[in-house]
C-alpha cells in the first residue's frame, strides 16, 4: 500500500539533463535508502555523476517503505532500485556498491 504523501527527494532536472544520457530519460526509477547507510550514499553519488534521475524513498522517513522493501526482496536490505517495477539490489554484501554491473545496466561509462 502506497503512503498518501510519501516523503521522497526528487533528483529530477528538466529536460534535458545531458543529451548522451538519453536511454534513461522517460524511465522510472526508485531508490529504497536510508541517511545511515554508506552503500546508498554510494548508489545516489553515482546516479547524479551520470545524470540518472531517480526519486529517493527514505525507508526512515517514508510510511511503509520498510515494508514494502521486505515484501519484495524477502529482507530489509538497501539500498534497492526499483527501474520501471523491477527490483534490483546494486550492491553486494561485503563488496559495496556494484558500479561496473550498475554501469552495464544503465548504459553509462565508468571512469
Amino acid at each position: 500500500m502506497r503512503p498518501e504523501h510519501p516523503q521522497v527527494y526528487s533528483s529530477r532536472k528538466p529536460f534535458p539533463v545531458r543529451p548522451w544520457i538519453g536511454d534513461n530519460i522517460g524511465m522510472e526509477l526508485l531508490v529504497y535508502s536510508a541517511d545511515w547507510c554508506r552503500d546508498c550514499r554510494e548508489a545516489k553519488r553515482f546516479l547524479t555523476q551520470h545524470a540518472i534521475p531517480y526519486t529517493e524513498i527514505n525507508i526512515e522517513k517514508t510510511p511503509g517503505a520498510a515494508e514494502q522493501v521486505i515484501a519484495n526482496t524477502g529482507k530489509r536490505a538497501i539500498p534497492q532500485f526499483v527501474l520501471d517495477g523491477k527490483w534490483i539490489q546494486p550492491y553486494r554484501p561485503g563488496q559495496g556498491f556494484l558500479h561496473d554491473e550498475m554501469a552495464d545496466l544503465f548504459g553509462v561509462s565508468q571512469p
